[in-house]
């Protein structure tokens, strides 16, 4: 795992860059949690910031949930660019192994 000492503070309270953890991205430190991770509650799953906190992330404060809204909103190409490259890898595993990548509708039953 990455040291510390490698961590990049932000202009942002809460936010971090650690090259090696989570692949440098932007996330709350302390946490696993990326930017992107707190961006997609909100816009994908349509939790409001005190959600975010007590229920998709209770480890989080709201000041930090905050932080990284703030941040997302300074930095969106740098986030938006992260959602789409994982779309794109995601998109390119299941066309060279669709052996491995299973229906989830049908698994549910």
């Amino acid at each position: 795992m990455a040291s510390d000492a490698c961590t990049t503070h932000t202009e942002y309270a809460h936010i971090v860059h650690t090259p090696g953890l989570l692949g440098g991205e932007a996330r709350i430190d302390g946490q696993r949690i990326r930017v992107r991770d707190v961006m997609a509650a909100r816009d994908r799953g349509g939790m409001t910031p005190e959600e975010i906190a007590s229920t998709a992330y209770p480890s989080l404060t709201l000041a930090q949930v905050y932080a990284a809204l703030a941040y997302y909103e300074d930095h969106r190409q740098e986030i938006d660019r992260a959602f789409e490259d994982e779309a794109r890898f995601v998109e390119q595993f299941r066309r060279e192994h669709p052996e491995l990548v299973g229906d989830c509708a049908s698994q549910r039953g």
